[in-house]
């Protein structure tokens, strides 16, 4: 008849390899993985993998690391137990029970005992003991495999494999009053061989943290889309980034809508409940609420359209465009060398026709140079009146003036009277004091100044912008 109890080991050496390799699991999670596996069983590995992915998989990206380490853990040769192993080289019975008493009776009297014993029995256990031990964030300080060496050591110490050692030199004294000293050695010897090979795992765990963060460091210079430069992105690649902005802006919207119904309940008023305890014996049977007051901020978009940057101001309008529910009221200007309201235009045009006829020479002339001292003083003269303490002014430009006037005086005025002032800049910090850019006279005038060059640089802006709310 079957061991009822295989399954269940199997089980639970899966969970903690995957728990070693990266992916999350809690303990309500492992409970929910038993189901799956009572309900779908181990006949098909790929209804496995996937059901078990429900439970497990909470993100995208994790899907991958998951299907890997599940792969793997199959792939490999079945990996017998510590009973099953010493069976596997002659050890009776009789004798194995003896040795099963005696390493229960030192984890019983001495955490060092309960190690012993987790480092022989290898597999999930020294999975979990790795697992208590916190080796991942100790593995952090590790910068290339030429630190393997001093980390293995250092993972042996935490976890008390030297300590764990000195506890066989008892096991081996009470196995020779228990089976006689031929038996006893032979069975010590054993022990001591698996303490060796769960030396090795341990190496093995390390080059494997060594190894899959080397990965992960190839892959993020390879690059994602989002982390891909604006300017050097295919038709496709930008009509990618444009969905991931979108998805950004739902997410953003979920979390407005949660707010306001928040909100709508009011902040509980304790002056006023305990008031109304007075009526019930100081009971506060009855709680009374304080309305929230929180005015919607305002959102007002200058955007630099001359070909140096209108790859990222493409985006950044996009984004204003569909954040729109987050602010009471959203204002977009596009510049080259003249200003000009596009609010109307992209209020009655869907997004793709509005941006066409900004960038086609309609709203402002686009093959003149840039101009950012008569753009700020032309918006101070025409828009200023109308920024508030409820409004967040938002530049994006690289403050390349063709050596002309800056004007950086009008932002001292612009942040004067605004909530805050967020400059977007597309060129790096290093390219700043290079030639006609007037980026370190514009910076020392603005809330914030952050670059944009990427998509996830601009969902890091667009957060920042939710903030300052």
């Amino acid at each position: 008849m079957a061991d009822a109890r295989v399954p269940l080991r199997v089980l639970d050496e899966l969970l903690w390899v995957l728990r070693r390799r990266g992916v999350r699991i809690a303990t309500s999670q492992a409970i929910d993985v038993a189901r799956v596996v009572a309900a779908v069983g181990f006949a098909s590995r790929d209804t496995l993998r996937d059901a078990m992915a429900t439970v497990l998989v909470t993100r995208h990206a994790e899907r991958a690391r998951f299907d890997a380490a599940f792969d793997s853990f199959f792939a490999r040769e079945p990996r017998r137990d510590l009973w099953e192993r010493l069976a596997a080289k002659g050890f009776r019975e009789a004798e194995l029970d003896v040795l099963r008493e005696l390493l229960e009776s030192l984890a019983n009297a001495s955490p060092d005992g309960a190690v012993l014993g987790a480092l022989a029995g290898r597999g999930a256990e020294l999975d979990h003991l790795l697992q208590l031990a916190g080796t991942t964030r100790m593995l952090d300080g590790m910068q290339s495999s030429l630190q393997s060496g001093f980390f293995v050591h250092k993972v042996l110490e935490r976890i008390g494999a030297n300590r764990a050692s000195g506890k066989l030199g008892a096991l081996r004294v009470r196995l020779a009053d228990a089976l006689g000293d031929p038996r006893a050695a032979a069975l010590a010897a054993a022990i001591d061989a698996e303490l060796a090979l769960a030396a090795d795992d341990v190496r093995a765990h390390v080059r494997g943290v060594v190894d899959e963060r080397e990965r992960e460091r190839e892959a993020k210079s390879r690059g994602t889309v989002t982390d891909a430069a604006l300017a050097t992105l295919d038709p496709a690649e930008v009509e990618e980034v444009r969905r991931a902005i979108r998805r950004f802006v739902q997410r953003l919207r979920g979390g407005e809508r949660v707010r306001r119904r928040r909100a709508r309940r009011g902040k509980i008023d304790a002056h006023r409940t305990l008031r109304l305890a007075m009526r019930t014996g100081g009971v506060p049977i009855r709680l009374a609420r304080r309305a929230r007051r929180r005015d919607k901020p305002e959102l007002l978009v200058l955007c630099d359209v001359s070909e140096s940057v209108r790859s990222v101001a493409t985006f950044l309008l996009e984004l204003a465009y569909a954040s729109q529910e987050l602010f009471a009221g959203t204002r977009t200007f596009v510049f080259v060398s003249e200003l000009a309201e596009t609010t109307r235009l992209f209020e009655e045009n869907p997004i793709d026709r509005a941006l066409a006829r900004a960038y086609s020479g309609e709203v402002v002339p686009v093959t003149h140079n840039s101009n950012y001292g008569r753009v700020l003083r032309t918006f101070e003269d025409h828009v200023l009146p109308d920024v508030s303490r409820r409004t967040t002014v938002v530049v994006l430009g690289d403050g390349r003036t063709n050596y002309l006037d800056p004007a950086e005086d009008v932002l001292d005025r612009i942040r004067a009277r605004a909530r805050a002032l967020v400059w977007l800049c597309p060129e790096p910090r290093s390219g700043w004091a290079v030639g006609d850019s007037a980026m370190p006279r514009y910076a020392p005038r603005c809330t914030q100044v952050l670059e944009v060059r990427t998509a996830r640089e601009l969902e890091e802006a667009a957060r920042l912008l939710v903030t300052l709310r």
